[in-house]
């Protein structure tokens, strides 16, 4: 397994839309193992393949947080949202893609997703909580969207700025 490169904000293949994916073929179970990999090296909860430079709709996550807990790695490829709950939820969030910066964001309390697994089989759970936080975030992801783009336009700019600086300083590193 290898750790792979985070694309950071701005960069225009976070905002394309991700094609589904038509056979999961071991290239993508591997890619799905290396974005395991790389989501625990950050360390993060998730990372949608956009994150990587992977055009297709695939996520990892693992919210296990307990100390001890076994971890819960899930690969899903072509997920959707099939419910959303009315009640809605505000969470501090996060993204690998615009590194130590945290905004609240509202979501759905709860989801259920539709999903297929690495082996092909089509999957479908009810996810609450930090769970539901996640998936949601990360399907923003295959839809070309990040998290700051639910924040105002003056906020979202300056965190921008703050990325473009940091993209600079990494360069020249």
């Amino acid at each position: 397994m290898s750790i792979l490169p985070i694309l950071i904000h701005p960069d225009p293949r976070l905002k394309k839309a991700a094609a589904p994916v038509d056979d999961i073929t071991e290239e993508l179970r591997q890619l799905a193992r290396d974005m395991l990999e790389t989501m625990y090296h950050a360390p993060g909860i998730g990372l949608a393949a956009p994150q990587v430079g992977v055009p297709r709709r695939l996520l990892v996550m693992d919210c296990v947080k307990e100390e001890g807990a076994a971890p819960r790695p899930m690969a899903l490829f072509n997920p959707e949202v099939v419910w959303a709950s009315e009640d809605v939820t505000t969470y501090e969030e996060g993204c690998l893609s615009i590194p130590d910066q945290y905004a609240d964001v509202d979501r759905p309390a709860e989801v259920r997703v539709r999903w297929i697994d690495p082996e092909g089989n089509e999957r479908e759970e009810h996810f609450s909580g930090l769970w539901s936080t996640c998936v949601q975030h990360e399907i923003d992801h295959l839809d070309g969207k990040l998290f700051i783009d639910y924040l105002k336009p003056l906020r979202r700019q300056m965190i921008t700025r703050k990325m473009i600086k940091l993209k600079r300083e990494r360069a020249r590193a």
